[in-house]
């Protein structure tokens, strides 16, 4: 008989938390089975909430788009696609996508990457004392109200009072003197630059505390090897904030397309219609011409839209994480 000189070792069990395909443990315990039921329990008030006041509606308003309804005498007629129909073939709809287009377009241009270099610059300071005060100097507008804002604006852009006009007549520049929201080619640029005044603050103070996260060594070693500011705006700042860039990207562009405020305050969508937004053509065509019906398929259409966005946010959030 051959004996091996190979020691015999006996077989290690399982450690503990490891669970044996087919064993019982393998199964939910009566245990576990009750803490997801509790979890569900704690969690369904929201949900029955939040169904009751945002999906139900969305239901609704799909159906109410189909129908032709006086919301005064409650006569209600079923027309199918004709309101989508409408809505494709009404130049004011498209009038006013073509303002919340170039309103999300100025918003990327000022509020997200303008507001990155503002930051970007304050952060640069080396008095402490001074980044401080100017955060609060860009932030005091974002605390106004939107209601207010629009108001103060209205002021500044009136024609014979407003300090615009004066300030241009004291540069010597009578030949730009107008009404600013009383002409169709001006007055949505009116409403957008009070928007763009009254929110730049808030995404500066965003950008800032991005940029306080970047580790000081990086900038310090890049100051060793001579590197300049602008290098360094480019090769440090600008990608270690992408997330943050990110989600102001889509936080203003969704907002764009949800205007209503600034528009009601300032100019009701006037002169001729020329100032409109999705959100207070929707109003209009509901509250004011009496057509919910129409006003429905509009609402439909601005979800359609932030839907889109929401799924683009969805994904940009997904992409790998800033890492240092």
């Amino acid at each position: 008989m051959t004996v091996s000189n190979t020691a015999w070792k006996p077989t290690a069990p399982p450690p503990a938390t490891a669970v044996v395909p087919g064993h019982p443990a393998a199964k939910p315990t009566r245990r576990a089975r009750s803490q997801r039921w509790r979890n569900l329990v704690w969690v369904a008030p929201a949900v029955l909430i939040l169904s009751i006041f945002a999906y139900v509606p969305l239901v609704q308003n799909l159906g109410f788009s189909t129908l032709k309804w006086d919301i005064y005498s409650g006569r209600q007629t079923f027309v199918g696609p004709d309101n989508y129909t409408k809505m494709f073939n009404d130049p004011i709809f498209w009038k006013s996508l073509l303002n919340n287009t170039l309103y999300a377009g100025i918003s990327i241009v000022f509020q997200v990457f303008g507001a990155l270099i503002l930051a970007a610059m304050i952060e640069g300071l080396r008095s402490a004392r001074w980044r401080g005060i100017l955060r609060a100097v860009y932030f005091v507008p974002s605390a106004i109200s939107l209601t207010v804002a629009g108001l103060l604006f209205y002021f500044i852009y009136e024609p014979r009072l407003g300090i615009l006009n004066a300030a241009l007549d004291l540069l010597g520049l009578q030949g730009f003197t107008q009404a600013w929201l009383g002409q169709e080619n001006t007055a949505i640029f009116g409403i957008i630059a009070m928007s763009q005044w009254q929110g730049f603050g808030y995404c500066t103070l965003l950008f800032a505390v991005a940029l306080q996260r970047i580790p000081t060594e990086l900038y310090e070693a890049a100051s060793i090897d001579g590197v300049g500011p602008f290098r360094r705006f480019f090769a440090i700042s600008l990608p270690l904030v992408r997330e943050m860039t990110s989600l102001m990207l889509i936080v203003t562009v969704s907002g764009a397309f949800q205007v209503f405020n600034e528009v009601m305050v300032m100019t009701s969508g006037g002169p001729n219609n020329s100032s409109q937004v999705l959100g207070t053509w929707l109003y209009r065509s509901g509250f004011v011409r009496n057509d919910f019906g129409y006003a429905a398929a509009i609402a439909t259409a601005v979800f359609v839209i932030t839907m889109v966005l929401a799924a683009l946010q969805l994904w940009i959030s997904k992409r790998r994480r800033v890492e240092w």
